[in-house]
């Protein structure tokens, strides 16, 4: 047993689900350079991925866009990051969440906030959940072409919102957004 780390990657893109990971980093041996992911290039976060799943006890879970519509943002995050916890292998002592607040994991929990930055198996949570959420968009682009949600993520860039209006919302949008939902209803969704 030991202490996890949980963040999420996609709680402000307009389309694809959120993803949450949960961490457990081994006391001695750890991959140097742990970071916000946000700080970090592709490809460093790739060799981090890696690194991490080589030492570490991973588990990732997601909550669709359907269940963010449903639910609402926050609480689909809580749910991802549940999933998360409960794809761990083995369960942690405590928990480590980055933010403000988390959900009753009926485990001992703190919230910190900037945690992806200063906690490394927060940042490890972090860099695991965006390289999963990143590869995920990749192959929706693939399925969902004309969007390039594997370049933005599903975020409101210039493009998306173009793409957005000439062709309408797609399966893994989320309507319950404000940019989505006039489009949504323009196309009678």
């Amino acid at each position: 047993m030991g202490i996890c780390g949980i963040d999420e990657a996609g709680r402000g893109p307009w389309a694809g689900p959120v993803v949450a990971a949960a961490v457990i980093l081994p006391l001695k041996r750890r991959p140097r350079g742990l970071a916000d992911s946000k700080q970090l290039t592709a490809e460093a976060r790739e060799e981090l991925a890696w690194a991490i799943r080589a030492c570490a006890i991973v588990g990732v879970g997601q909550a669709s866009p359907e269940e963010i519509d449903q639910v609402n943002i926050l609480q689909a995050t809580y749910l991802a990051m549940r999933r998360a916890l409960e794809a761990l292998p083995q369960r942690p002592a405590a928990l480590l969440v980055d933010g403000n607040s988390a959900p009753d994991f009926g485990l001992p929990t703190e919230t910190i906030i900037d945690g992806d930055a200063h906690v490394a198996c927060i940042s490890a949570a972090s860099i695991i959940a965006k390289v999963e959420r990143d590869r995920m968009m990749a192959e929706l682009c693939a399925r969902h072409p004309g969007y390039s949600f594997a370049k933005h993520k599903g975020y409101g860039t210039p493009e998306h919102q173009e793409a957005l209006v000439r062709l309408g919302p797609c399966a893994i949008h989320r309507l319950s957004f404000k940019p989505v939902r006039p489009v949504a209803a323009h196309y009678g969704l």
